[in-house]
């Protein structure tokens, strides 16, 4: 044996990475199963399980494969991959490139070497040359770079169906009693069965944990919710926890699936003719823009750029955030149900229900970005670092988004169905039956309108503040509605 390949708990693809151009006479295949990441935080217990179940199971197709594979538990990554050069006579030690700041730095200074990350569709340096060009790191721009460059829905040097984006059609609130198509529920074999007991953990029959159960997914994804995706894909409903998303982003994520599979299957079926253009457009453009510009601004931003904090935002993560019977906000009690469920929910809820509540109620970002990485399956460092301080809590001061996403209540009443059954109403500021969004989203434009005076694009909405008569009323509410969510009773 002549090296060590180690492979992180995302890098489980046989044709990338590391394993690219590996040979089971010569490499030993190593992975780690560390304290930090299995007990070092307060990991919601599914998504625990599908890392290391998957982990597991690809560690044993490489066996299978003929490949001499170690798989150690240890403290952290570094005493794993010590053990195991004890065994192999000090093989000196290659990985591709960590998705994290923290992983690349500790594994360099242990003198491993690196092969180029190429999980992603964009190269590191090439997203460099990109962000260094432009006065401002608007995502859009980069995805019509992205369109061209990989020639995805393009028609020479224009895009099919005569845009860029189909955002105005892809908004519809959800259908009353809306079922759809039925999800895969995927089968425990006897690895899930042991890695289920070590947690102390029930599974859900949600996430598949082998690469098999993950091109079913993708498949089912393709054939049967690839067509209404767009439409609906920023409705919320309490009859469908999952409405027409694809559920691939925890496989793409440790990539058991790579992107460019998705992509391609995604650009095939569209070419089919029986999925619209608005929902092909706007879930490639969630995999070739939205994910790729993320990554790329993780790298591009630096390892300090998760320490922002420009609205000075100190307050405690809320109660409600953890246990849902802390608060009367259906919208709000509805989304961590599912996530306690699941370990999931789409999009919208991240942002609009979650963010949106941690922004205007002034929590700390670190602290919720630290929970946000606890209890989602794809809540990857890279992944959630930009998602949380440059877009969902807006705490780098416009680096990333021009504008905060702050809204009232008005929002998830129009793309739900959550207030209907609601203790609040979404159309009052004031008054005890006044919803908790609608009070503090106005309370937060108040307490910060000296640093949004100077956004144009918050004049419309500091207009509206402007021409509130229940101003001081609205202030007293909102400081009842913030002890109260303090206290676990809003």
């Amino acid at each position: 044996m002549k090296r060590i390949i180690y492979i992180p708990f995302d890098h489980l693809h046989h044709k990338f990475g590391a394993l690219k151009e590996a040979d089971p006479t010569k490499d030993v295949i190593a992975f780690v199963e560390s304290a930090r990441m299995s007990i070092g935080r307060e990991w919601h217990k599914e998504r625990l399980f599908f890392l290391i179940s998957s982990a597991r199971h690809f560690a044993q197709s490489l066996r299978e494969e003929g490949f001499t594979v170690e798989y150690v538990k240890a403290p952290t990554t570094i005493d794993g991959l010590k053990t195991i050069q004890s065994k192999h006579k000090s093989l000196p030690i290659t990985c591709a490139e960590p998705s994290s700041f923290r992983q690349y730095q500790q594994l360099k200074d242990f003198s491993a070497t690196f092969v180029p990350n190429d999980f992603f569709l964009t190269p590191r340096s090439l997203f460099t040359q990109w962000a260094e060009g432009q006065k401002s790191y608007l995502m859009e721009n980069f995805y019509r770079k992205q369109r061209t460059r990989l020639n995805i829905l393009m028609e020479g040097d224009d895009p099919v169906g005569g845009s860029w984006n189909f955002d105005k059609e892809n908004r519809l609130p959800p259908p009353k009693k809306y079922e759809g198509p039925a999800y895969l529920k995927h089968k425990r074999d006897e690895i899930d069965q042991e890695v289920a007991k070590e947690l102390g953990h029930t599974p859900t029959t949600t996430w598949a944990t082998t690469r098999k159960g993950a091109l079913a997914q993708m498949k089912n994804f393709f054939d049967n919710h690839f067509a209404d995706f767009g439409p609906l894909e920023d409705a919320m409903t309490s009859d469908n926890w999952a409405l027409h998303h694809s559920l691939l982003s925890p496989y793409v994520n440790n990539n058991l699936i790579h992107p460019s599979e998705v992509i391609d299957n995604a650009v095939k079926a569209f070419n089919k003719g029986t999925v619209p253009i608005e929902s092909a457009e706007g879930f490639i453009r969630q995999i070739i823009g939205w994910r790729e510009y993320v990554n790329g601004m993780y790298w591009f931003l630096g390892p300090d750029y998760r320490n922002n904090n420009q609205l000075n935002a100190t307050r405690k993560l809320l109660p409600l955030f953890t246990e849902p019977n802390t608060t009367q906000m259906n919208c709000v009690k509805e989304t961590i149900t599912d996530i306690n469920n699941r370990a999931w929910v789409h999009h919208i809820p991240r942002l609009m229900v979650l963010s949106n509540l941690a922004l205007i109620t002034g929590v700390n970002p670190q602290a919720f970005l630290n929970w946000m990485r606890e209890v989602f399956i794809d809540a990857s460092e890279w992944v959630m670092v930009p998602n949380i301080i440059g877009m969902g809590v807006h705490a780098d001061g416009g680096l990333m988004m021009t504008k905060p996403y702050a809204a009232g209540g008005a929002y998830i009443s129009r793309m739900s169905n959550y207030c209907k059954s609601c203790t609040y109403n979404p159309k009052l500021r004031t008054g005890e039956s006044a919803c908790p969004f609608t009070t503090l989203y106005w309370d937060f434009l108040d307490r910060h309108l000296e640093t949004f005076k100077k956004n144009h694009r918050m004049s419309q909405q500091l207009f509206g503040l402007n021409r509130l008569n229940d101003l001081p009323e609205l202030r007293i509410r909102a400081k009842e509605v913030l002890l109260g969510l303090e206290q676990g009773r809003i």
